[in-house]
């Protein structure tokens, strides 16, 4: 089975899919396995600096973009 990716980013928003719990920051997307499903996923970053988070989030997309993560 095969997942597409498909990345919305708001321009307006530097903190677009990232969120912070108690100062720490996650990642949250949400992936589409089929065509029928979907399931979220959220990551602790372990940063509590959001130039950090920003950087680990963008390198978290990139490699969702190569496929290296599922």
């Amino acid at each position: 089975m095969s997942q597409k990716l498909s990345v919305r980013i708001d321009a307006k928003n530097v903190n677009h899919h990232l969120w912070n719990n108690h100062g720490v920051w996650w990642i949250h997307y949400t992936i589409y396995p089929t065509p029928w499903t979907q399931q979220r996923v959220r990551r602790n970053l372990k940063t509590r600096a959001v130039e950090e988070a920003r950087r680990l989030r963008d390198a978290a997309l990139l490699e969702l973009s190569r496929g290296e993560v599922g």
